[in-house]
């Protein structure tokens, strides 16, 4: 696939784990394996990824465990379990828990590849709904992505760096959302590069700068502390 999709899988059986690791990059995924809860969650925190492989029993943090903290931290990846319970109960607790999916050991391969690329594609036209095209205005403000410029309600015209123009454009395209950092990194800087807290931070001070007709006390661009940025638009 011309645009490398990421996994995360969390599997603690070393056999399944390479076996599922192996097929899944034949399949043109790019695939990152841990084998504990807690890597799981330091994995998540530290990068994007565009499905969650998540076996129930794991050391250090059961999947469940995992699955609710990502869930706390406003994270919305998806997550398919997998797991040797089978029962109704087990599976109505891993989808209350926030599983979008949840398949029972031991499964057919070509089953798995399947949702793999079903929760993958439709994560793909939720996050692709609200495309913004070339040209964005709010208030008296217009942003001109294919130029790279902006005119603000003050008539300057200010001219943006590239990567100014990308996270405006996640933020307007999640507009009323919080759009996480982990979300933030991999769309604008790329996979395993990680930039501070901090300069994030200094894109929404500009863009307040910029766009905000008071910057202390911003209508558009947000900051939600622990979590992400979030552009509002009422």
């Amino acid at each position: 696939m011309a645009d490398k999709r990421s996994i995360l899988l969390v599997e603690d059986e070393e056999n399944l784990h390479e076996s599922l690791r192996l097929n899944l990059e034949l399949e043109g995924y790019e695939v990152t394996g841990v084998f504990d809860g807690l890597a799981a969650i330091k994995a998540i925190q530290q990068e994007y990824f565009d499905l969650l492989i998540l076996d129930i029993m794991l050391p250090e943090m059961d999947g469940l465990a995992v699955m609710e903290t990502i869930r706390i931290q406003n994270n919305q990846v998806p997550i398919l379990i997998l797991s040797a319970r089978n029962n109704s109960a087990d599976r109505v607790l891993g989808l209350k828990k926030g599983a979008d999916d949840y398949l029972t050991k031991p499964f057919d391969l070509e089953e798995l590849l399947l949702r793999v690329q079903k929760l993958i594609e439709k994560n793909k036209r939720l996050q692709d709904k609200d495309n913004v095209g070339d040209v964005y205005a709010f208030g008296d403000n217009r942003v001109d992505f294919a130029a790279q410029e902006a005119v603000t309600g003050k008539g300057e015209r200010i001219q943006l760096s590239k990567k100014e123009a990308m996270l405006l454009k996640l933020l307007f395209e999640n507009k009323n959302e919080v759009v996480t950092r982990e979300k933030i990194l991999q769309t604008v800087w790329g996979y395993n590069v990680y930039p501070t807290t901090r300069t994030i931070d200094n894109f929404i001070l500009n863009f307040r700068k910029y766009f905000e007709s008071d910057s202390r006390n911003p209508r558009y661009f947000h900051s939600v502390r622990g979590v992400g940025y979030k552009y509002t638009e009422l």
